[in-house]
């Protein structure tokens, strides 16, 4: 049985068998379940990833989740399973996402826009919970409204792209001397939803042109692709950032903990308490089409001074003192 406080370790090498083994026909098992009590109802529950498997920080990143659904009554192993499809390519979650719809989950989660699209192809009446979408749920075409989302889809909208100028200022702050940043980006799942729909490269070329820096962006379209991305705009860019003294900032906490320079964004544990209870209230009965899109209000910065030092940087008075969180 998985652990209900979080996602059960996967290496990548049973990721891959799993989903294989899946595509060739038969399904997933769900874990075994405790004997429910005579008439009561066992909810099944899918989720739908992008990758191979779980990485360790997404594993951690779904910790408050499952607390939040049994304070709702729902309790992994008695009451409700998961059911968990991957996917790398579009084919993949396509086929991944038709699963789940099979396997007649009540629920699919997802973590972006883009498997919310893929999830809502193949499950047109299924609810559907995305938990970070980083762009506008109305602007791509998956809600009516963020008040009242009309549709199967409804969740937690965390609008990255309307916090680059803000991270651009930190680095600004940290490296004044900045001339060039590139943004870093997966094109699977984008694909899934109509970029046309979005202000990602707009806002980043705005944000560099009020900093005096030229914005470069990679996109990669398969994960074997990464390492030409990294060295498109010079060799400096293909090894690891931190080797190559390369300062980094990213959305999350969770990132800044995994070595990143820094992170400025949301709560991404408060962000999963709140993906608990939305998919908590919908077992319950609510529809999604009149549980309101969420939009996170407290944003925070966190630094990591270790990885810092072993870029040989000095993090200035004023960035530490703007700093909700310091990692020695």
């Amino acid at each position: 049985m998985i652990d209900p406080s979080g996602i059960e370790p996967v290496d990548r090498q049973r990721g891959r068998r799993a989903f294989m083994a899946a595509l060739a026909g038969g399904f997933l098992s769900a874990p075994r379940v405790a004997k429910a009590q005579q008439g009561e109802r066992i909810a099944r529950v899918g989720f739908l990833y992008f990758g191979p498997s779980l990485s360790r920080e997404e594993q951690e990143s779904w910790g408050p989740f499952w607390p939040t659904m049994k304070d709702l009554g729902w309790v992994y192993g008695k009451n409700i399973v998961a059911e968990r499809r991957y996917g790398e390519t579009l084919e993949q979650l396509h086929a991944a996402a038709a699963q789940l719809a099979r396997l007649k989950v009540e629920i699919a989660l997802v973590r972006s826009v883009g498997l919310a699209r893929i999830a809502q192809e193949e499950n047109p009446r299924t609810p559907i919970v995305v938990g970070e979408a980083g762009v506008d749920l109305v602007a791509v075409g998956l809600a009516a409204s963020l008040a009242r989302p009309g549709g199967n889809v409804t969740g937690i909208q965390v609008l990255n792209d309307e916090l680059t100028a803000k991270r651009l200022e930190f680095l600004k702050m940290l490296v004044p001397n900045l001339s060039r940043v590139g943004w870093l980006r997966d094109d699977v799942t984008w694909a899934a939803a109509p970029v046309t729909g979005t202000r990602y490269g707009e806002l980043a070329a705005a944000a560099a042109r009020a900093q005096g820096v030229a914005p470069h962006f990679l996109v990669v379209h398969d994960p074997a692709e990464l390492p030409a991305a990294l060295s498109r705009h010079g060799p400096e860019l293909a090894a690891a950032a931190i080797a190559k003294r390369l300062p980094t900032i990213s959305l999350f906490r969770e990132h800044a903990t995994g070595g990143c320079l820094m992170s400025y964004g949301p709560s991404l544990a408060d962000g999963y308490r709140r993906l608990g209870s939305l998919a908590g209230r919908i077992l319950k009965g609510a529809k999604p089409a009149d549980l309101p899109i969420e939009q996170p209000t407290k944003f925070e910065l966190v630094i990591n001074l270790k990885t810092a030092k072993a870029l040989g940087l000095t993090i200035p008075p004023a960035l530490l003192a703007r700093a909700d969180e310091v990692i020695q």
